[in-house]
């Protein structure tokens, strides 16, 4: 586990205690020597855990009658395509200002301050990435939970995070439901699951997803699978899988096994939308039709390249995809945490808050840590160094449609 984690989340320390165990017997009974190859069994095991575990054969039979499912995969409507040789040269030339040079200054979130209910019933706190604590109409809904110190499978290899969690995992206040959105490692963190396995909130997850879950500990009984469009309620809130364009997996040879997804909260005075990982989609002005208009969209608009701009919608198009679901106040997300593509780390919320101005859309830019309550949206607050980024009209994002441009997109 990264010094950061450590530091932060004293839950995840303890999900490992055998480890050291093992290491002091071993010293003791076999001498110094021994101890080597018993802690790298210990580590390899441990990475083992992390990688996951494929749905079983009860499990896909569900899968397989999902309108997804084809040729023993999940597959999207509209394919997502990439340039291998461009997203290499990419890769090899990132920009000097990838990530920041130090820990990221971020704002402590207030334990107490998060017992105390919303004046206006939505609150909105985002703790880095994609992962945000959405208090909506009495309910506290908790996305992508990553707090473990990279995005990988082990601790030592792996995009590592930029700052401490601004607020550590036995801090959370009482959790009614977790939503994941698919089982990429930014995305689903096993070390965070195995230290949230107890906690009594409602496990949300696509089609298959749940098979991971199980693995690490969460009771069957707590994990609910949906595939698109299917919806399940906690008390009077509504939680509904929407359509994403996107992809799955864990392993090289898991690739799409399992589904991923997209989620619009809808409770009896407010309604969020949730993005997860996704291109741009014709399924936005479905999704605008069947369960719009939000207050709130959380929308990724980082971590993009030109050479696969089918995988991660980019900040012009995330603004675009807001106003076709009807959204109020944009939260973008996926960006600011990890180092994944090659852009300026301040490039996604400089285009976005570029795109919304011209677009006439109301933007809130939270620090890590800091909370927003729509109906009442502070001013944007330019909390992050000013660095050289590339303007949208110098290295568009714009997703593939096999020459077609869907109608939803002319708006």
């Amino acid at each position: 586990m990264s010094t950061i984690a450590a530091l932060s989340s004293p839950p995840l320390i303890q999900a490992k205690p055998s480890l050291h165990r093992r290491r002091w017997l071993c010293r003791r009974t076999l001498g110094a020597g021994a101890a080597l190859p018993l802690a790298f069994a210990a580590g390899l095991a441990d990475t083992w855990t992390g990688l996951g575990r494929r749905p079983d054969a009860g499990r896909r039979k569900r899968m397989e009658r999902s309108p997804q499912w084809r040729d023993g995969r999940f597959h999207n409507p509209q394919p997502i395509r990439s340039d291998f040789w461009k997203a290499i040269g990419a890769a090899m030339r990132p920009s000097p200002h990838a990530r920041p040079p130090g820990l990221l200054a971020t704002a402590k979130v207030d334990p107490s301050a998060l017992r105390v209910a919303p004046e206006t019933g939505l609150r909105i706190t985002w703790l880095g990435h994609s992962t945000t604590l959405i208090e909506i109409d009495g309910f506290r809904v908790l996305t992508d939970p990553v707090w473990g110190g990279r995005a990988s499978p082990v601790d030592w290899l792996g995009a590592e995070r930029w700052y401490e969690p601004p607020l550590a995992l036995a801090e959370l206040p009482e959790i009614d439901a977790i939503l994941i959105s698919h089982d990429h490692y930014d995305h689903l963190d096993h070390r965070t699951i195995i230290a949230l396995k107890n906690n009594p909130a409602t496990f949300i997850v696509p089609l298959g997803v749940g098979a991971h879950l199980e693995y690490w500990g969460v009771p069957k009984a707590r994990i609910v699978e949906l595939d698109w469009w299917e919806t399940t309620r906690i008390g009077s809130l509504r939680i509904t899988s929407t359509p994403a364009r996107h992809a799955s997996g864990r392993v090289v040879f898991d690739k799409d096994l399992t589904l991923w997804s997209g989620y619009a909260l809808t409770g009896p005075g407010h309604r969020v939308y949730f993005s997860g990982d996704t291109g741009m989609q014709a399924a936005f002005a479905d999704i605008a039709e069947k369960l719009g208009p939000f207050d709130a969209t959380l929308i990724e608009a980082g971590e993009y390249n030109a050479s696969w701009p089918d995988w991660h919608i980019g900040p012009e198009q995330a603004v675009a995809a807001h106003r076709i679901v009807k959204g109020g106040v944009l939260i973008p997300i996926h960006w600011g945490l990890f180092n994944l593509a090659p852009h300026t780390w301040t490039e996604p919320v400089e285009r976005v808050l570029a795109a919304a101005a011209g677009a006439g859309v109301t933007v809130a830019t939270p620090r890590p840590g800091e909370s927003v309550e729509p109906a009442a949206p502070p001013a944007t607050t330019r909390w992050w160094p000013e660095l050289p980024w590339s303007r949208a009209d110098e290295t568009p994002i714009v997703s593939t449609f096999d020459g077609r441009k869907p109608a939803a997109f002319a708006q």
